[in-house]
């Protein structure tokens, strides 16, 4: 039975590629209030300066912005509140241990509906040093000359 997900893409975390390696990713369930769901059906998140923190064995996402339903009233929650992270007590305690060695933080790379629930693709980061963004930087701009000049050469 092999049944195909409907998998939409809400945000991604792109500042996450450019500042981290990205070592490892995975998939988790997050915690939300309706106001909150209904906002982010409209696109109105930012995972720019979030990060995951690890408090008495769950998970938790901070710094994740959900802008204010406009419809919300008194049920909107703040933009700003930590939210909980819905992983087993065995992914929790071997990302634990991942953690706790030098280096290394979990990151939200991507927020999406998978069907109709919404999902936080997590990251396991090692933090880039400056001369590793020049490195990427150069590779990046040296694929896109190769592209164009291969683009150039096969139109005549």
């Amino acid at each position: 039975m092999a049944e195909k997900s409907n998998i939409k893409t809400i945000t991604t975390n792109k500042k996450a590629y450019h500042d981290y390696f990205v070592e490892e990713t995975l998939e988790a369930g997050i915690v939300l209030a309706g106001t909150e769901v209904k906002s982010i059906r409209q696109g109105s998140v930012n995972l720019k300066d979030a990060w995951c923190s690890i408090e008495d064995g769950e998970a938790f996402v901070n710094g994740m912005h959900i802008s204010p339903y406009e419809k919300g009233n008194i049920f909107n929650k703040p933009p700003l509140r930590v939210r909980k992270l819905l992983l087993h007590k065995r992914e929790i305690n071997r990302l634990l241990g991942q953690i706790k060695q030098q280096g290394y933080t979990l990151i939200p790379l991507s927020l999406y509906f998978k069907g109709s629930i919404v999902k936080v693709q997590l990251g396991l980061c090692k933090g880039k040093k400056l001369y590793d963004k020049r490195e990427d930087a150069a590779r990046r701009e040296m694929k896109r000359e190769a592209e164009m000049a291969l683009k150039e050469r096969n139109q005549y």
